[in-house]
């Protein structure tokens, strides 16, 4: 059977995991990211490729920013601005290569072996510091005449308080790491960054919590409402750590479910989508970035 190492790069972790062309996960861990300067990066993706040699066929990676496909570049590589212009195909050897940006990535994962199998157009969104994002349109991912097709976080949805102010982006109203921080100061803890206690209070209906988490869920409706209007999707997935949370999803639909109730002629002419929770959680870049690599060697390159 044969085997690929796949990379997801991140801010904090650089994940790994050696899968087979089938999506078995053989072996994987992570390592915290080297962020002195791209050298001592690529020293820590050498030495976990050093530690499988002869093991796997091909390197696949994901990363943030605006990923050149074709040319195996990374641009604006978002937290870690020293991958600005890397060329991972020159840098990892002469096996085959594949490098996705990371939303997409988690969208080509669902495509594969989770929630978008076999789903013609959807959306993937991964809520997390900002909003990531993977559009599928005739079952092909797209990304753009840049590059930048599905980076959701430039999505205006305030425009009333002025473009300057970065509120006015769905990569702030949509921010799940945002979302907590409110929580957590309306409930008068400490530590604004715990995911934990804000949905404790969430799910045991504190109404200081719930006031900010159904104006967080609104707030992504009208996102998902808004990519409805130009791609027509039958699916959404929702990614991200709070994606684990089920009343995430349940009062995401719940919402959509009230914004077409308020305009009955908005109600007759758009027809809901299914709004689910990701498959893969934590895994979903790893896949998505093998998937993307499998691809493109049986020459069904993603457009």
């Amino acid at each position: 059977m044969t085997q690929y190492l796949s990379f997801d790069i991140g801010g904090t972790n650089l994940k790994y995991a050696l899968i087979d062309q089938e999506g078995h996960i053989l072996e994987k861990d992570r390592v915290k990211t080297n962020t002195e300067n791209l050298d001592a990066f690529m020293q820590t993706m050498y030495e976990v490729a050093d530690k499988y040699q002869g093991k796997f066929a091909g390197i696949a990676v994901c990363a943030p920013g605006k990923i050149d496909t074709k040319n195996k570049i990374i641009y604006f590589g978002g937290a870690l601005p020293f991958l600005d212009g890397l060329n991972l195909e020159e840098t990892l050897g002469k096996i085959p290569v594949g490098v996705e940006n990371d939303g997409k990535a988690a969208a080509l994962s669902e495509q594969w072996l989770g929630e978008l199998h076999d789903v013609n157009t959807g959306i993937a969104i991964t809520l997390g510091t900002a909003v990531g994002g993977g559009v599928i349109v005739d079952n092909r991912i797209l990304h753009g005449w840049t590059f930048q097709a599905g980076e959701l976080s430039w999505m205006i949805t305030n425009s009333s308080i002025g473009t300057r102010n970065m509120a006015a982006y769905a990569g702030f109203s949509c921010s799940a790491v945002n979302m907590i921080k409110k929580v957590n100061l309306a409930l008068g803890n400490i530590d604004l960054d715990n995911g934990l206690t804000a949905f404790e209070a969430i799910n045991n209906g504190d109404l200081r919590a719930l006031a900010v988490f159904k104006r967080y869920c609104r707030n992504v409706a009208i996102m998902i409402l808004n990519i409805q209007a130009v791609i027509n999707g039958s699916k959404v997935i929702i990614g991200g750590g709070i994606s684990a949370q089920p009343i995430l999803i349940e009062e995401i639909n719940n919402q959509f479910d009230k914004i077409l109730q308020n305009n009955p002629m908005l109600n007759n002419q758009v027809i809901k989508p299914v709004i689910v929770a990701a498959k893969h959680g934590n895994d979903s870049n790893l896949y998505g970035a093998l998937y993307a690599l499998l691809l493109e060697l049986n020459d069904e390159e993603v457009r």
